[in-house]
Formats: structure tokens, C-alpha cells, sequence
């Protein structure tokens, strides 16, 4: 074939395929940032699974390593989180997580709440207060107070409680691995709720044996929360990331829409 037929054809080539490679290489558009948060006795390794799906659909997501020293502290280092990231944001907690967006989530960059088999504070509350409505959970007996002031989990708290739907092996490695937490974040009160005035929703785990399953529910319907029950312990991300993964994503492109 002739080069002055080639190239014409080269070039026509080019120009069809050219706003294919734009569209492949365009940035997501809407919320695309997710700031997870873990609760207490846990770090952000919870949330391996979440981060490498959420990743592998393209959006980015990090895992705050809460020091578990304070509730200001917890929330400085959700902060320096959200600082970190460019755009609009889905901030994600767990457990005492929940009580830790609820005070760092009035940044005005940040979008939905969800919260995950978690405590929800209201205006002013402390753990104590959101706690109190409710009998406790059996897991609350397994709390072990040292004489530094730090709480731990028992090696019986952490397998028939925190994680009891857990394959032995990661319930050792739970146990073995676990933050302590300072007793007095207990009684920390948050300032302004941020569910007020964003929008939230709730993965319920009916098997909680830390937070009780009620309490979750009356919390999601004080909030107006969107609400996935999952049949779960208290750590639903790592026993069905999948479905937690799935419910992030249904989030961030309810928020995308809006």
C-alpha cells in the first residue's frame, strides 16, 4: 500500500481512538475520596480489604492510625487525614470511630458520615452518654483496666466478643496486636454532632457482642441514616468486606449524584 494511503489512515485511526484514551484517563468525578477510621483496640490495618477494593475501583481511600490516647487526639489525627486529601470526602468510622468523625466530620470538605457497628454521640455526649440508654453488651465485661489508665480486651473478650465470626488465626493475631485505650476517652464529650447537618448511614451488626445491636438501631434512626443490616460480629469490614465495600461505593455515588 502507498504511503499517502497509509498515513491518512493512520491519522482517521488516531482520531477515533484519541476521546477513548481521554475518557480512560479522565479523573472520577464527585466524591471519590474515602477517610476510614478504626475503633478502639484496633488499628488501621482493619481496614486493609476496604482500602484495597475501594482502590481498585479507582478511588482513594486511607486509613487514619488513631493513637487511642484521647478523643482530641483521635480526631487531630482524622484531621490530618482529611487535610491530606483534595476534594470532597466520605469519612467512615468504627466503634468508638464513630464518635471520632462525629466531632472531625464538620469539616466543610467533608460529605457523608457512615458509621459501622459504631457509637453516635449527640450534641455534647460523651461514650458514657451514648452508651447509657441501653443494657451493655456482653463484650463491656471483658474490659481489662490497667494501671496506667488504658483499657484492653481479654484473650476471651477478643474471640467470643470483638471477633467471634473470625477464623481462629485472626483472632489470635487481633488479640496479640491490639491498641490499648485510654479510659478517659470514655468520658470525653464531642462539641457539635456532624450528622446534623451531613449526611449519614449505618451498617448495623445484628451479632454485635461490643456495641448493643438495638443501640445501632436506635442510633441510625435518631441520625436518619441509610441502613445496611449485616449479619455480623462487631467487625463487619474485615469478616464481609465485600458487602462493606459495596455499601461505601452505593454511598459515594449517592453523594455523587447530589
Amino acid at each position: 500500500m502507498k504511503t499517502y494511503i497509509i498515513y491518512p489512515l493512520l491519522c482517521l485511526f488516531a482520531l477515533l481512538l484519541f476521546p477513548r484514551i481521554l475518557i480512560a484517563q479522565a479523573p472520577m468525578e464527585g466524591v471519590k475520596n474515602v477517610i476510614l477510621v478504626h475503633g478502639a483496640f484496633a488499628d488501621g490495618t482493619s481496614w486493609s480489604k476496604i482500602v484495597q477494593q475501594l482502590q481498585s475501583k479507582g478511588y482513594k481511600a486511607i486509613a487514619v492510625q488513631n493513637p487511642l490516647t484521647s478523643l482530641a487526639e483521635d480526631v487531630a489525627a482524622t484531621q490530618r487525614a482529611i487535610e491530606m486529601m483534595d476534594g470532597p470526602i466520605l469519612l467512615v468510622g468504627h466503634s468508638w470511630g464513630g464518635m471520632v468523625i462525629s466531632e472531625a466530620g464538620n469539616d466543610p470538605k467533608v460529605k457523608g458520615l457512615m458509621y459501622i457497628s459504631a457509637l453516635i454521640p449527640d450534641n455534647g455526649q460523651a461514650v458514657v452518654d451514648v452508651l447509657k440508654p441501653f443494657p451493655p453488651a456482653p463484650g463491656s465485661d471483658e474490659f481489662q483496666l490497667d494501671a496506667t489508665g488504658f483499657l484492653h480486651l481479654s484473650q476471651k473478650g477478643i474471640h467470643e466478643d470483638f471477633a467471634q465470626d473470625l477464623g481462629k488465626y485472626r483472632r489470635e493475631l487481633l488479640f496479640s496486636s491490639q491498641v490499648h485505650w485510654s479510659a478517659k476517652a470514655t468520658t470525653e464529650p464531642i462539641g457539635m454532632a456532624a450528622w446534623r447537618s451531613t449526611r449519614s448511614w449505618c451498617i448495623i451488626a445484628t451479632n454485635d457482642r461490643m456495641i448493643n445491636p438495638e443501640l445501632e438501631r436506635e442510633e441510625a434512626r435518631m441520625i436518619g441514616a441509610t441502613t445496611l443490616e449485616l449479619k455480623s460480629g462487631h467487625v463487619p469490614m474485615i469478616s464481609q468486606p465485600d458487602r462493606v465495600t459495596e455499601f461505601i461505593i452505593s454511598a459515594l455515588e449517592e453523594l455523587s449524584t447530589e
